[in-house]
């Protein structure tokens, strides 16, 4: 069976490469990089996907996009002991943050993203977006569990979803009041499945 990863540098799809390494099922690597100027996905993405959007994982010769059901899909296949028992409790409590991870935490992280290049325009924004970068990043500080995970004792897909605003967490200065998440964020890089990851991905911003 064969996996491609479709990677954009300095982007989400960095976790899931950091989750290929750590099933160590053999993938090739197509790499891609934004543009310069635009920091925008290259025409080479938008050629596989409309939106350009990345990461895409290719499994013999399907396509699977979204970050959430690339994840599932690595677990089901090559990774069953990053998820939950089925039917337990924890199990649909890693369905939340699963879904979480995009569907909540990223919104104001993306309008903190857009609104910063607004420069004077977006001020009356910027109090709302604040506000809820501190409560969604305050709520991942408190659900972290005393294991340093976020579903039970060990590392399932929830953690890696939540990787990446974790990270931002963290890059935006904050260790200091989410030190939960710093010692999440210090976990997952000093893992050498990460680190592997991170020699073959190119630039990232958490780094």
């Amino acid at each position: 069976m064969s996996i491609v990863i479709h990677h954009l540098n300095n982007s989400r799809s960095q976790r899931i490469l950091w989750l290929l390494e750590e099933l160590g099922h053999a993938y090739e690597l197509k790499s891609y990089q934004r543009d310069a100027q635009t920091n925008l996905a290259p025409p080479e993405l938008k050629a596989l996907h409309p939106l350009g959007k990345s990461p895409l994982l290719e499994i013999d010769g399907r396509m699977i996009e979204e970050s959430g059901a690339i994840v599932q899909v690595l677990c089901d296949r090559y990774g069953p002991a990053w998820l939950p028992e089925a039917g337990s409790d924890d199990a649909l409590r890693h369905l939340e943050l699963m879904h979480f991870a995009e569907g909540s935490a990223m919104t104001p992280i993306l309008l903190n993203l857009y609104v910063s290049r607004l420069g004077d325009a977006g001020a009356p924004l910027r109090e709302r977006i604040d506000e809820q970068l501190a409560a969604h990043f305050g709520y991942m500080e408190q659900i972290l569990r005393p294991s340093g995970h976020f579903i039970g004792d060990g590392w399932t897909g929830a953690d890696v979803m939540l990787s990446f605003p974790a990270e931002v967490a963290i890059m935006q200065g904050a260790g200091d009041v989410y030190p939960k998440l710093a010692a999440f964020v210090a976990a997952i890089h000093a893992r050498p499945a990460w680190q592997r990851a991170r020699a073959k991905s190119g630039a990232y911003f958490a780094t």
